[in-house]
Parts: C-alpha cells; sequence; structure tokens
C-alpha cells in the first residue's frame, strides 16, 4: 500500500455537509460524483496530501443509509492507494482478510475499489483504490 488515498465519511445531507466542511476546511469541495452502482453521492474535498470523502445515501437501500441507520454520521472507511489492486487483493486474502468484493469495481474519482471486511480489520472498513489509467 503506498498511501492513505481518502477517509470517507458518512453523512445525512450531502449540500449540509459540504457547508460544514468547507468551513472547517477553509475551503469548497473540488468534485461531486454519483456512484450509481453504490447508491451514493460523492464530494471530494483536498485536504493536504490527502481526501477526505462525503457519503450521501441516494436510497434507503444503500450501504450508507443502512450505516447511518445503525451507527450515525461519521466515519466509514480509509481507504489506501494501490499500484496492482488484484494482487493486494490476493496478498490479504492469503493474509486471512475477508475482501468483499474479490473482482474490483468502478469506484468515484476514477478508481477500481474493493473492501476488506471490517470483521478482519478490527473493525474498520479497509477500501483498496487504484487508479484507472485511461
Amino acid at each position: 500500500m503506498k498511501k492513505i488515498e481518502h477517509i470517507g465519511i458518512a453523512v445525512k445531507n450531502l449540500e449540509d455537509s459540504n457547508n460544514l466542511f468547507a468551513k472547517l476546511f477553509g475551503k469548497l469541495h473540488y468534485k461531486i460524483e454519483t456512484v450509481a452502482s453504490e447508491g451514493v453521492n460523492t464530494s471530494f474535498f483536498q485536504v493536504g496530501e490527502n481526501k477526505i470523502e462525503l457519503l450521501e445515501a441516494t436510497s434507503n437501500e444503500s450501504t450508507i443509509a443502512k450505516f447511518i441507520a445503525k451507527k450515525g454520521e461519521g466515519v466509514h472507511h480509509i481507504a489506501f492507494a494501490v499500484d496492482d489492486i488484484l494482487s493486494e487483493i490476493e496478498r490479504l486474502k492469503k493474509e486471512g482478510f475477508t475482501v468483499l468484493d474479490e473482482s474490483p469495481k468502478n469506484g468515484a474519482d476514477n478508481k477500481l475499489v474493493t473492501f476488506l471486511h471490517p470483521k478482519s480489520s478490527n473493525g474498520v472498513l479497509i477500501e483498496l483504490c487504484q487508479e484507472i489509467k485511461e
């Protein structure tokens, strides 16, 4: 793993949260994107070398909606940048981690993504991200 790519924060209202975090960081978000396959709207803030991703559910069936119903708003996941997501998936499976998506899928911000089950990582949902090269 190369670095922390972003920290994902589940929010009830993206517009309100964008305003709150803009005040906190002293600058506006740089991107809003919908990831239909995950049922979320996302917003990204650049903070130094890292990013903060705000996630708002687009339906009550979304993972984010279920997360907020169970735990409330807050940190949802930590994402790590990797060079080769397929080899990282295989390496982590061999190390005993439970991979939720063995075939990476398209995520926000031009990334291939997969997640590790929180039960295999001390209760923290881990996302692996690989830049999609065009």
